[in-house]
């Protein structure tokens, strides 16, 4: 039954991807055949798109200003991707918690109001990055939502790939 649940899963999860590259129709051949039609797709899309946008600015070491805007339910990374920011290095290991690239650092504020807590593996990766603060955390962990609307975050002089 686990099993069941975690294809069935993974059904869903390739339909999202491939509504997101704007594909039509697709067939899974395992664990069984299974067509999505265009237009369960394209409910998924407006779903997607229908989302808030939350503004983000980022602050460069230098003190240049970077806005952009990202959904609910982005990570800081994602927003980072999506909006071809030029951060040299940011997101090395695209959110899989294997280097600390995409470390970024809040005001106290901002930080005591985000909804989750570092994991041990974001402190883990969190210890080896440069300009480490009381208030550090990896972009990649944190989740856009309406309450960060207008967020402000700093981001480092430089990086360490941790993977390195």
């Amino acid at each position: 039954m686990a099993l069941l649940a975690k294809n069935i899963s993974c059904i869903v999860e390739t339909a999202f991807l491939r509504s997101a590259l704007g594909l039509t129709s697709t067939k899974i051949l395992k664990p069984r055949r299974i067509l999505l039609h265009s237009t369960k797709l394209n409910y998924a899309k407006e779903a997607l798109s229908q989302k808030p946008e939350i503004k983000v600015t980022f602050i460069r070491a230098s003190g240049e200003r970077i806005e952009a805007k990202g959904k609910e339910g982005d990570s800081l990374l994602d927003v980072i991707v999506n909006n071809d920011i030029d951060l040299d290095g940011f997101g090395a290991c695209e959110g899989t918690l294997t280097c600390s690239t995409c470390h970024l650092i809040f005001s106290k504020e901002v930080y005591g109001s985000l909804p989750s807590k570092p994991t041990d593996e974001e402190l883990d990766m969190l210890d080896l990055a440069f300009d480490l603060t009381d208030t550090s955390r990896l972009g990649c962990q944190i989740t856009l939502s309406k309450e960060l609307d207008g967020l402000e975050v700093r981001v480092p002089a430089t990086i360490n790939d941790a993977r390195s």
